[in-house]
């Protein structure tokens, strides 16, 4: 296994980690001064300060991408919603391209209108088969371009609302169906805030190995949680094994970044920008 003890070769920031301090241009310069050598930005921080910003940034300073986020919100009650979807993924894409990202992460979406808090269907079998439909359709066009499809499953709990695939083995069954080749043009993305609880999560790891090992993020989980969406833990203070789980990541081939991403409305978004990267890299160091 990799030795992080040293340096931060391998530390990339999800810019969701700071967004609540930066907007996306300082969280480039933040991360540039420190040597942290990529991110992977979300859309709408992108939207804010401009895709063509974004990308000149990011090469005035040498920062690469991790990963973007996201596409997916497949799932729609009526046609045109499908179609939207699609499109919408298309233009996803399309950004990621321009940036640079090896992969474009997949949050597949759910029950349609749960988010808002109102479903417009509870069939989550027919939701996980237009999520099936809308990645094939995807692909179509990511392979045009070029661009990997990492599915990320979410925990459990976020099955209604954000994601019905919710495990390693949902989520490589897709693969499997829709890219049985296994071109390395569809994969995952393995959280470990989402699936560390996996009793299969080893096998499955194992499973996928180098090819459909996309992306690696990387918190913990606090005990308790106040908050299931939004009180990640900084690495070391909680509960995942995070370098068993890396272990297991790299006996299987995967040699990519471990990418920060931690959602913390009542401590981490709290502090400084500074502060928040200062602790990912020591503890990218120590923990990771």
């Amino acid at each position: 296994m990799r030795d992080f003890s040293g340096d931060i070769q391998w530390l990339s920031i999800n810019t969701a980690t700071v967004r609540k301090q930066w907007t996306l241009d300082q969280i480039i310069e933040g991360c540039a001064r420190r040597g942290i050598r990529a991110i992977s930005p979300w859309r709408d921080q992108v939207a804010a300060i401009g895709l063509d910003t974004t990308a000149r940034l990011l090469k005035e300073t040498g920062v690469g991408l991790s990963g973007y986020c996201r596409g997916g919100f497949f799932p729609a009650s009526t046609a045109q919603g499908l179609r939207d979807a699609l499109d919408d993924n298309r233009r996803a894409i399309d950004e990621a391209k321009t940036l640079n990202a090896p992969c474009t992460v997949l949050v597949v979406g759910a029950l349609p209108g749960a988010l808002a808090g109102k479903a417009e269907y509870k069939d989550i079998s027919l939701a996980r088969s237009q999520v099936q439909d809308g990645i094939a359709a995807t692909m179509d066009y990511a392979r045009e371009v070029g661009m990997p499809l990492a599915i990320e499953p979410l925990h459990p709990m976020q099955a209604a609302d954000r994601a019905c695939v919710n495990t390693m083995e949902q989520a490589l069954d897709l693969c499997d169906a829709i890219d049985p080749a296994r071109t390395g043009m569809l994969g995952v993305a393995v959280d470990a805030y989402h699936v560390w609880w996996d009793p299969k999560l080893a096998s499955q790891i194992a499973r996928a190995g180098g090819k459909r090992l996309l992306a690696w993020h990387v918190c913990d989980w606090l005990t308790p949680t106040r908050d299931l969406l939004s009180d990640r833990g900084m690495m070391g203070d909680g509960v995942i094994e995070l370098r068993k789980i890396r272990g297991w990541m790299e006996d299987a081939g995967y040699a990519g970044f471990a990418e920060v991403e931690i959602f913390s409305e009542q401590d981490w978004w709290l502090r400084p920008g500074d502060e928040v990267l200062d602790t990912c890299m020591a503890r990218h160091r120590s923990c990771v």
